[in-house]
């Protein structure tokens, strides 16, 4: 697990808990998980939860091994004769004493593998191992104020996150035993959390604005009222589940389910949150259009195709207030499309790639650190602040705002915005969407219309982004799309974050001059590129689209990708020396293959 901290570090040397038999608990740490079996005379396969990994796996000496017996947690001793890494898999290959055969190495799969507590090494100062933050009391440095406790520690791939039970009554004295509080998320940073004392077992924290109050509970439910709910919540996950997996089973692509049988608890639950979130529709789709020879789209084509008197062209220098000002067509266009915004008539999708969104190839820490504030997310903030531009303050609350980004990058977003009022959008009108990905899958000249879901690991889907058009599939989700309507929405403006100039008011007022279904605005010096586009769609259109998602058209890209396959009951890595899998791909302009062109409008920008 990453460090935490510049300055405190927090190392992981347990993540899981620890045996519940009274007479054990404490006594031990886990550092690994065996997940596999390795050849044929005993090996094992070992995935780390320790900082510590050549320490734990390579120096041979007493082991012990937390297994279920008879549905209990049992610990047993055993000896590590030898240990080595296993490359490019991220994990250990292990051989213990009197385990020789591949049969007695199956026994052991799904064993979690621990060492003494005592036996943990000493660490610098200013550096704590995870499981000594658990169970901490956090206080706030300025007052004092007992706040909570620290429930759990979590890595989300920038810095570690402390899990904290908040008081349920914030006046109470002390934590009352079996107490239920709201749970928030604190960043394990030194400007958030800048003292931790181990002897006290408490820490001091210095939450920015509005920290406290992130993913706060605010129903006034019993705790038995919540536990039904929660029950209630976990089957109808289970019926999605069932249901994904039938749908997932008559694709042919059962070999997904293998995970289920190693590992632990964790793992088995993010494997059916992943068969869960497989958009099956979609991917059906998309293998069924392979089987159809490419052509790529032109767009350039498309808009050659265009009515004439569907076209606007301009230069750039034209939106500056006096030349809008001075055009009676410019200023009658651009009225239209004010009027739209300002009586809440008009939402705006963001769709924001990785690398633009973080200006780097590393997520950054979260913005709620005082030191990164102004520099994180620089691209998104001027890019708000352009938009802050172009329309009135005024009327901004009526706006609503769905941004679409990668998964590891939506909570520092949801970060950012809250540090920053929400920009001065209505941050109940504020949606935070993950980019929509397809799985994928092998390609073989031998079974060519067969292709097989590619797993990252035994737990783990290898997915890519579906590209822009996955914006289609997402606004029907969640019932965004439908709530939009509801509320008096009739146009939807869809624009990417890594364009230097969008004017939301001119092209939506074109739209709606033109009585158009789609209006397109293009900065013709960026040579037509797709990933720079900027959109409008109008709602009823926006809706037909969620229903016509065979006329999307997707690219099948040949590349090579390394993944894990299971063989006789093995977990083998597949490291392609050629391009062995397709990755699918499509443009949101491919979404014009369901509109005629005469219902087509363009606004093309010269500089």
């Amino acid at each position: 697990m990453d460090m935490a901290r510049k300055d405190p570090i927090c190392k992981s040397e347990a993540t899981e808990e620890i045996l519940e038999a009274s007479e054990t608990e404490g006594l031990f740490v886990e550092t690994g998980y065996i997940y596999s079996v390795h050849g044929l005379q005993g090996e094992v396969r070992v995935k780390a939860t320790t900082d510590f990994p050549e320490l734990r796996f390579s120096k041979p000496g007493r082991r012990w091994l937390r297994q279920q017996v008879s549905g209990r947690d049992m610990v047993q001793e055993i000896e590590l004769t030898e240990g080595r890494g296993h490359p490019g898999q991220k994990s250990w290959i292990l051989k213990f004493h009197e385990i020789d055969t591949i049969e007695q190495a199956q026994k052991l799969v799904g064993s979690a593998l621990l060492v003494k507590d005592e036996d943990r090494p000493v660490l610098e100062e200013d550096e704590f191992y995870t499981r000594d933050l658990v169970g901490m009391k956090v206080f706030l440095k300025e007052t004092r104020e007992l706040v909570g406790i620290v429930i759990n520690v979590f890595n989300s791939g920038a810095s570690d996150i402390l899990h904290v039970e908040l008081l349920p009554d914030r006046n109470a004295k002390r934590l009352e035993g079996g107490a239920s509080g709201p749970l928030v998320w604190v960043p394990f940073v030194e400007a958030i959390v800048p003292n931790v004392d181990l002897s006290k077992r408490e820490m001091l924290i210095t939450p920015p604005k509005g920290l406290l109050e992130l993913n706060f509970r605010t129903d006034e439910r019993s705790k038995k009222e919540r536990r039904q709910l929660e029950w209630k919540e976990r089957k109808k996950f289970q019926k999605r589940l069932i249901a994904a997996k039938k749908i997932l089973h008559e694709m042919e692509q059962e070999h997904i389910f293998h995970g289920f049988r190693y590992g632990e608890k964790k793992q088995k639950s993010f494997l059916a949150n992943q068969i869960v979130d497989v958009n099956s529709t979609l991917l059906q789709h998309v293998l069924q259009n392979k089987k159809i020879p490419y052509k790529r789209w032109s767009f350039p084509d498309f808009v050659n195709a265009l009515q004439v008197n569907n076209t606007l062209k301009l230069s750039k220098e034209f939106f500056s207030k006096e030349n809008v000002e001075h055009s009676s067509i410019g200023s009658k266009v651009q009225e239209q499309g004010h009027c739209l915004i300002s009586s809440g008539k008009v939402a705006i999708v963001l769709a924001l790639g990785e690398s633009k969104l973080l200006g780097t190839s590393s997520i950054p820490e979260p913005a709620g650190s005082h030191n990164n504030e102004e520099s994180a997310y620089p691209h998104v903030k001027a890019l708000l602040d352009d938009s802050h531009r172009l329309l009135k303050v005024e009327d901004r609350p009526s706006v609503p705002l769905i941004l679409v980004c990668p998964a590891e990058s939506i909570e520092y977003l949801k970060q950012l915005f809250m540090d920053h009022d929400y920009f001065s959008f209505d941050s109940e009108k504020v949606w935070f969407l993950e980019e929509e990905k397809l799985p994928v899958v092998s390609a073989s000249q031998e079974e060519e219309n067969k292709h097989k879901i590619l797993m990252k690991s035994p737990w783990q889907i290898l997915q890519r982004p579906a590209g822009s058009a996955g914006i289609v599939t997402l606004l029907s989700s969640q019932n965004i799309l439908e709530h939009l309507y509801v509320t008096g929405v009739e146009y939807i403006q869809v624009c990417s974050g890594n364009q230097e100039f969008i004017n939301g008011e001119m092209l939506l007022g074109f739209t709606k001059c033109r009585e158009a279904n789609a209006g397109i605005q293009v900065f013709r010096d960026a040579g037509y590129l797709e990933e720079h586009f900027n959109m409008v769609f109008s709602i009823d259109f926006a809706k037909k689209l969620t229903k016509k998602i065979d006329k999307l058209q997707f690219e099948a890209i040949l590349k090579p990708n390394q993944h894990v396959e299971m063989v006789e009951k093995e977990w083998l890595n597949v490291i392609p020396s050629s391009p062995n899998s397709y990755e699918f791909h499509s443009s949101i302009y491919s979404c014009l293959n369901a509109c005629p062109p005469s219902k087509v409008c363009l606004i093309d920008i010269t500089a």
